[in-house]
């Protein structure tokens, strides 16, 4: 077998020893390939790269996979995926997605026939797929001190002592509407089957180019989740902060202030995704949402 990729990026998920007989089996994979290895600084310091593997691989950082490696692939869940793809995304690397447990929207390869469909994705039998991602700034006094990418969502929540917030929102510099609520959600259609679903928005299949504005229990029932193009430009614009916060795919946060801004757009570059080809979009969504099976 001769691989189109030559330098292969892994990322294990945190904290989790079981992951290390399938981590082995990978590397010796790959090393039978003659592909070079780029090991994930955090994996090691978790000890589940076993010391004859760990001879054989290059240890570097997230943030540096982007430049060393031509794809990289997660060992996780969909947790792990996503703090991978905000590092990888401004440098076009695909990412492949190897689930250790209950199959995830993003983590597509089964860890029981990994080797298996590795072996065919790497000689070009996958479907590739773009997901765009959202840039946000923060903007205090009229200056940005603050910006950050989001593969599924960024949200402005109330914090821990339970106020209300109150914020304007702007698409495009027009005025659209003010409200109190608990907070809001902007998702991209990877984000639209996370948090903005558990909140009432619509489930936007993950290629479209939109993007969505989910209230979070608004006190007016008039409002209601809206998609919108992905071209356009969001700005929220919190006139009641409270101890309010805005998060990044849930794994970061920033506290804002009363008149701090949130502007948020599409990011410039898209992430690319590696499927097996036998990948389903609606399967998943039926397996992971329990929706019923075909009758006839």
């Amino acid at each position: 077998m001769k691989s189109q990729f030559q330098h292969i990026g892994i990322v294990t998920r945190p904290q989790t020893p079981s992951v290390e007989p399938c981590l082995h089996a990978l590397i010796q994979f790959l090393l039978e390939e003659n592909i070079n290895i780029y090991i994930d600084a955090d994996s090691v310091a978790d000890d589940v790269v076993r010391p004859e593997d760990l001879e054989r691989c290059i240890v570097t950082t997230k943030d540096m996979l982007g430049k060393q490696c031509d794809l990289v692939i997660v060992l996780g869940g969909d947790g792990t995926f996503l703090s991978v793809a905000r590092k990888v995304a401004p440098y076009r690397v695909p990412l492949i997605g190897v689930n250790q447990g209950h199959l995830g929207f993003l983590t597509q390869v089964s860890h029981e026939t990994m080797l298996e469909q590795l072996r065919g994705m790497f000689t070009g039998k996958y479907s590739s797929e773009e997901r765009i991602l959202l840039e946000a700034d923060l903007i205090r006094d009229g200056e940005a001190i603050h910006r950050a990418l989001a593969l599924n969502d960024a949200v402005i929540s109330r914090g821990g002592a339970g106020q209300m917030i109150e914020f304007e929102v702007f698409i495009n510099k027009e005025f659209v509407y003010t409200q109190r609520s608990d907070g809001l959600i902007v998702s991209t259609p990877t984000g639209s089957t996370a948090y903005a679903l558990a909140a009432g928005g619509p489930i936007l299949q993950a290629s479209l180019r939109a993007l969505t504005l989910v209230p979070i229990c608004p006190q007016s029932m008039t409002n209601r989740p809206i998609a919108i193009p992905d071209t356009c430009e969001i700005d929220i614009l919190i006139t009641k902060a409270g101890d309010a916060r805005v998060h990044f795919d849930g794994q970061s946060y920033l506290d804002i202030k009363s008149m701090d801004k949130v502007r948020i757009r599409r990011y410039r570059y898209s992430l690319r995704i590696l499927h097996p080809s036998d990948y389903n979009y609606y399967t998943i969504l039926r397996q992971k949402l329990h929706w019923g099976e075909q009758l006839i």
